[in-house]
């Protein structure tokens, strides 16, 4: 049987793939079964930061594999402390959860934050508000913290005690907030699975407010906004705040699974020896990679992001077919006059991999993806697009 034989044969039919099969790459370029070469601008959703087969990133992982490749937190490890380290360092944050992945990251959030609340205000303030078009992942707790009902409908009864509100809407915040015990607000930047949506400066403005006067957690997802990808650090650092919590995960191991729970100074004592815990969590090869990734995103790499991401938009927003370009940094949506499936399938025919989100085209290319490949793929999106 070839690959797609076998993947229909023995994989839950879970997902809807591209009909492709990829082998190989080096940075931006993945070529498939046949030896055909396409320029990458989806990374794995927002995971292979520095694209595919990175030597740096190959070298950091290697020594590290040669070392030990697990552990179990039973012990001490130096990757996992020295990833914390940077991570508190750069975000000024105080303690870190690693986990394996973005959903375990915001679990281990809402954990935090519920916990706090019970211990200072009382057991009844355990409301987690949570925005209308979210997504914050697939497990039964954070599946109820997305705000999208397509996700609910066929696992109920989910994890009570979230209420969303409007998105860029201050005021239906603040009545959530009046009508609510709450915990927390938790919020991401750009809302990616909901279709690439950022939120604007005075509304998460109006969080941050409402969070210091009435003693609220503010949780920002940064599963797909961190490490890079807007532009800056963190996409919270785009709007002059500083969270309470932040979840990262997708782009932080950039390729191997990473979670991580960051605890700033209100929550950094929270959790406790046996309240939480993962066996794989801050496991010494996943954070040798994450090492390696982290300080390789430094302010000229961000400038970069932020140059091509202005090439991008500057170059699609008048592009004919095009109805808007949304998102921030490298991460992107565009929504064009015919479906999106049909420019990501004239993409993919003719060398350039795209993906999307909701009806949207989505693009989240490597951040150091040279500018000559860039601009061919654009080239090749504009004449979908058409």
């Amino acid at each position: 049987m070839s690959v797609k034989q076998k993947d229909n044969e023995f994989i839950a039919a879970t997902y809807g793939r591209f009909p492709l099969v990829i082998t190989e790459g080096k940075g931006s370029l993945l070529k498939d079964e046949d030896g055909k070469e396409y320029i990458d601008l989806g990374t794995g959703i927002a995971v292979n930061t520095f694209g595919a087969a990175d030597g740096e990133w190959i070298n950091a992982v290697t020594a590290q594999l040669n070392k030990i490749q697990h552990t179990s937190n039973l012990y001490y490890t130096k990757p996992d402390t020295e990833l914390a380290e940077m991570l508190c360092t750069r975000t000024g944050m105080k303690k870190v959860f690693f986990s394996n992945s973005g959903a375990e990251a915001n679990e281990c959030a809402i954990k935090v934050a519920r916990k706090y609340a019970a211990e200072k205000k009382g057991a009844e303030y355990n409301t987690i508000i949570t925005l209308k078009n979210s997504f914050h992942g697939r497990t039964v707790t954070t599946l109820a913290a997305t705000g999208q009902e397509i996700f609910h409908k066929d696992f109920l009864p989910l994890t009570e005690g979230f209420v969303y509100a409007e998105a860029n809407n201050t005021a239906d915040l603040k009545q959530k907030v009046s009508e609510n015990k709450v915990a927390a607000i938790m919020f991401e930047p750009v809302q990616g699975e909901g279709g690439v949506m950022p939120l604007t400066k005075e509304f998460v403005s109006a969080i941050a407010e409402i969070a210091e006067n009435q003693d609220i957690l503010m949780i920002a997802d940064e599963v797909q906004t961190g490490n890079g990808r807007t532009g800056k650090l963190y996409g919270y650092m785009n709007y002059d705040i500083l969270p309470d919590i932040v979840s990262t995960a997708k782009g932080l191991g950039g390729g191997l699974p990473i979670g991580a729970t960051l605890l700033g100074e209100k929550v950094k004592d929270v959790l406790t020896a046996g309240s939480h815990g993962s066996t794989f969590g801050g496991n010494p090869v996943c954070c040798a990679g994450a090492l390696n990734i982290l300080s390789r995103i430094d302010d000229t790499l961000l400038a970069e992001v932020r140059e091509k991401s202005e090439y991008i938009v500057s170059e699609l927003s008048t592009a004919k077919g095009v109805k808007s370009v949304t998102g921030m940094g490298l991460m992107l949506g565009i929504e064009t006059e015919k479906g999106a499936n049909e420019v990501i399938d004239y993409c993919r025919e003719n060398g350039v991999l795209v993906i999307k989100a909701k009806t949207k085209v989505r693009l989240l290319p490597a951040l150091n993806i040279p500018w000559e490949q860039l601009k061919t793929a654009i080239q090749i999106l504009k004449e979908a697009c058409e």
